[in-house]
């Protein structure tokens, strides 16, 4: 018999499906030389915000209680968490006593450029001032719509370390089980689904076979 969050996590899974949010049979480029069959179509995701709303009440639900107590920041990659993670430090003081002190929220920015500019893990992202002054002694939580290696979570970690804060877990909506950077502290996704293996766009079966690129 399913525990809670087994049946939690198979209910989200079937409910991304549904809405369309996780696409499992599709042909899609990733812009980034390679194709798929999978995508997370983080537009759908966040087109009702009580979709993302429900999502993030279902990961703070797989949260441990001592984790839902000590988080002080939760923060993400404007890439994709940066929404969940407001979203989920709302909910987290709705959870809280009155008296516990409000959570704060932290963007990370993209920008290409600082991606060959940096040799310490934290390529390609950014954290304006303002926030690396609220990140200062913090325990921070990591937040993203999907973890696909974990080197999103892993740049953004040396971030907070760089501002003086601590990652204290990272959670995400959807992992696709293929992370390969370990930041040493608990991993929470609300689902779970191992993708078949992405193709270089010179190799790619699909394209092969004249399967045109999904659209949406």
């Amino acid at each position: 018999m399913m525990n809670s969050p087994d049946v939690k996590r198979a209910k989200a899974l079937k409910d991304l499906q549904a809405s369309d949010v996780l696409m499992i049979d599709g042909h899609f480029d990733y812009g980034n030389g390679y194709h798929g069959r999978v995508y997370l179509n983080p537009h759908q995701l966040f087109r009702h915000p009580s979709t993302i709303w429900r999502f993030a009440q279902d990961v703070i639900d797989l949260m441990p209680p001592e984790l839902v107590q000590q988080t002080e920041v939760v923060a993400g990659p404007v890439t994709g968490g940066a929404l969940l993670a407001h979203t989920i430090a709302g909910l987290l003081d709705s959870r809280r006593s009155l008296t516990h002190p409000p959570c704060s929220f932290a963007p990370f920015n993209y920008d290409p450029e600082a991606r060959s500019s940096r040799h310490d893990g934290a390529g390609g992202f950014t954290l304006r001032d303002f926030y690396k002054r609220e990140l200062e002694g913090k325990r921070v939580l990591l937040a993203d719509d999907v973890r696909n290696t974990g080197e999103t979570f892993a740049r953004c970690a040396a971030l907070v370390r760089e501002a003086g804060g601590t990652v204290v877990a990272t959670v995400e909506i959807y992992d696709r089980c293929e992370a390969i950077v370990d930041l040493d502290v608990p991993n929470i996704a609300l689902a779970e689904y191992k993708a078949p293996a992405n193709y270089e766009i010179g190799a790619c079966p699909l394209c092969q076979a004249h399967v045109p690129i999904t659209r949406f």
